[in-house]
């Protein structure tokens, strides 16, 4: 398992700056295929040992260029190369360590949203994709209020530390991304979160899931 979700990081990182995401439509990037969905603005915790997501951490670290981070449609983490989602996000390694030779340990950020256009798989496994670069909302809506103050709820439970930073509780986008993260909706689902360009569909959904489960702010 390379994903990390469960764990936090308890030594000292080297940061490293941020990648910095290019706004041309396409660009090329490798991917990595995980058994999670990564959001924009969110955190995603790795432990890397395979040789070629090994790497990947290299050149994303010497180019200081983002890695794709995909829900795996098909296959595993480790082992065959898996098929992944053909819309993932972003990923910039913004803090690193190498505790051993062999072993990598990364916190990367969630960017913007991307599509698959075509990929190429490389003789170690390591998949390479051509993909096009997804906007945000281009008119921000409102926040939805219950949303908000659910969210604003847990943060005052669990901490703000617990987030990344800035805490942006005005924020349409970022509101429903934390709470897509946090809530125990099932990975497909998620997915359809990621996936969907409509803000307000977005908090519809996080809305309808709510009620299912009868949990009010």
């Amino acid at each position: 398992m390379q994903s990390d979700h469960g764990s936090r990081f308890t030594n000292h990182l080297f940061l490293c700056p941020a990648a910095d995401v290019q706004t041309a439509a396409r660009r090329e990037i490798h991917i990595f295929p995980l058994n999670t969905v990564l959001f924009p603005g969110g955190v995603l915790p790795l432990k890397i040992f395979e040789q070629r997501y090994l790497e990947m951490t290299k050149t994303c670290l010497r180019d200081n260029t983002p890695f794709g981070a995909c829900l795996i449609r098909e296959g595993t983490e480790v082992g065959t190369p898996a098929v992944p989602e053909s819309i993932g996000c972003l990923a910039s390694i913004v803090e690193w360590e190498m505790p051993q030779l062999g072993l990598f340990h990364l916190l990367a950020r969630g960017r913007g949203r991307f599509r698959i256009v075509h990929t190429r798989t490389a003789a170690n496994g390591l998949i390479s994709a051509d993909v096009e670069l997804l906007p945000g909302a281009a008119a921000p809506p409102q926040v939805d209020a219950t949303c908000r103050r659910l969210l604003e709820q847990i943060i005052g439970k669990v901490g703000a530390e617990r987030f990344p930073a800035p805490i942006e509780l005005e924020d349409a986008e970022w509101v429903a991304y934390r709470l897509a993260e946090l809530l125990p909706i099932d990975l497909a689902q998620k997915q359809s979160l990621l996936e969907m360009d409509d803000a307000m569909e977005r908090f519809t959904r996080l809305r309808r899931f709510l009620n299912e489960q009868g949990i009010a702010a």
